[in-house]
């Protein structure tokens, strides 16, 4: 198998600190890519180790088998909650996903509606009272997770973020390729959400539960 990223994960601490600053400081000057492996670097968990350019870890996902799956910690490198991906019950319209910033669990920043209406997969909204501005942008993806080959589009139809398949690898290893002005963690935290909902079998979600 080619190798996923170029360098030894790094130990807590400022080294941590500065792949998560150079993230962000690159979001806003050209587009951020990302290394999306699917794979824990726990023993006996499920989830995603994410890599920045540089391949150092920026962002992670631990879920362990014996869990549901039905909520998702996206972490950073330092292991800090950026956003809870959490499975909204019940819902008249479809399976859906809550984005809710940090640990914050009551009020969601951000829904992710599973769409079965031509191309597209899923919508991304703003949700009221979570924080996101009456503003802020909602989102539509096409193409296919399963094929690790989608697109997200914002209101203008302009292409903010795209999941590709990473040559040679298989399915199992993706890059995650943000515009700038676009959050990479909200970005991430949609590709754990199309996990969820497209992957067969997901690795975060038992889909006999």
């Amino acid at each position: 198998m080619a190798k996923v990223h170029p360098n030894m994960v790094p130990a807590p601490g400022a080294v941590v600190v500065q792949a998560a600053s150079s993230i962000a400081e690159r979001a806003e000057e050209a587009p951020t890519t990302l290394t999306v492996w699917r794979k824990s670097l726990l023993f006996d968990c499920k989830g995603f180790t994410v890599f920045d350019a540089k391949g150092n870890l920026a962002y992670r996902v631990d879920s362990y088998a014996s869990e549901t799956g039905d909520e998702v910690v996206l972490m950073d490198a330092a292991g800090r909650p950026a956003f809870t991906v959490r499975r909204k019950r019940f819902s008249l319209h479809g399976e859906q996903w809550l984005v809710f910033a940090g640990e914050e669990t009551r009020r969601p920043v951000y829904a992710v509606r599973r769409s079965g209406r031509g191309k597209t997969m899923a919508h991304v909204t703003a949700c009221a009272g979570g924080g996101a501005s009456p503003s802020s942008p909602s989102y539509e993806v096409e193409g296919s997770y399963a094929r690790r080959c989608c697109v997200v589009y914002d209101a203008e139809r302009r292409a903010v973020a795209e999941v590709k398949p990473k040559e040679v690898v298989g399915t199992d290893v993706f890059r995650l390729v943000v515009q700038p002005g676009v959050g990479v963690s909200l970005a991430m935290a949609v590709v754990v959400a199309l996990e969820q909902m497209f992957a067969r079998p997901s690795l975060l979600r038992s889909w006999s539960t």
